[in-house]
């Protein structure tokens, strides 16, 4: 079911762009970190009657594989557009149209909420995580994942490629790398009010067959849609075939290596 956007909030101004590629984010880009997912959901051990809420849910890749799992299944996103395709994949789960710091579920709703790169894109992350927490149920498990350390991560140099064509971002704006440090990680679960447990790295190497295909996934994030709207689709394109040059294999695919971290904390 789905509810009217918020007037204010992140929502409105992030909804139409990570809507705008819809389809080439849940075929090509969302599953780069499907690694992650699972080992999420095999770490907080979801199975049957598991309440589990993904926070920014996308296209619902991570809905899906919990609903395999066994689980009862929400989320909620700022595009209709992804969640049209998350409602197609898990038919049973309640999906709704939202924004970060304004969560539509009630208070200790779940046993398992999750928040997969979204809440450092949030116009307040505390105050998103903090709702995050207020969804959990008492002693439940809130997790946030992120990127893994930017140091030496090929995929950083993909992640960077657009930078030159949007404007400079304001003074202490948060960027994609943001809370990919350890302690701030443990620093922002605390300031939400939860207590930090396990942090885990895992390994979430990109793959694509092609270039066409590479550039399509790559071109179907928010960010690339910003950019589009700013300076062209060919651009955008032609900054991304440059920054996946160093990555083409002998057969013409794209290997990447990236990795992403989580934090799970108790409510």
């Amino acid at each position: 079911m789905a509810t009217e956007p918020l007037a204010t909030g992140t929502a409105r101004a992030n909804g139409p762009l990570w809507g705008a590629s819809a389809r080439d984010w849940a075929m090509i880009q969302e599953g780069q970190f499907r690694p992650g997912y699972e080992a999420v959901l095999a770490h907080c051990g979801v199975g049957p009657g598991i309440a589990y809420m993904d926070s920014g849910c996308g296209a619902g890749m991570a809905a899906e594989i919990a609903a395999a799992r066994g689980a009862v299944v929400s989320g909620f996103d700022a595009a209709e557009a992804l969640l049209d395709i998350a409602r197609e994949r898990v038919p049973g789960g309640d999906f709704r149209l939202a924004d970060l710091e304004a969560v539509p579920f009630a208070d200790g709703s779940f046993d398992l909420v999750t928040g997969f790169n979204a809440f450092q894109f949030a116009g307040d992350p505390v105050r998103a995580l903090s709702e995050a927490r207020r969804v959990a149920r008492s002693g439940g498990r809130v997790v946030v994942m992120t990127w893994g350390d930017p140091e030496g991560m090929e995929a950083a140099a993909i992640v960077g490629a657009l930078r030159p064509l949007l404007p400079a971002p304001p003074p202490g704006a948060a960027g994609p790398f943001a809370l990919s440090d350890k302690d701030k990680l443990r620093g922002f679960a605390e300031a939400a009010g939860l207590m930090p447990e396990d942090v885990v790295d895992v390994d979430s190497g990109w793959r694509y067959p092609d270039e066409a295909t590479a550039v399509r996934g790559l071109g179907s994030s928010g960010v690339a849609a910003r950019a589009k709207g700013l300076v062209g689709k060919d651009a955008v394109d032609d900054a991304h075939r440059a920054a996946l040059a160093p990555f083409r294999q002998p057969d013409g695919s794209f290997r990447i290596g990236a990795s992403c971290r989580f934090l799970v904390a108790r409510a």
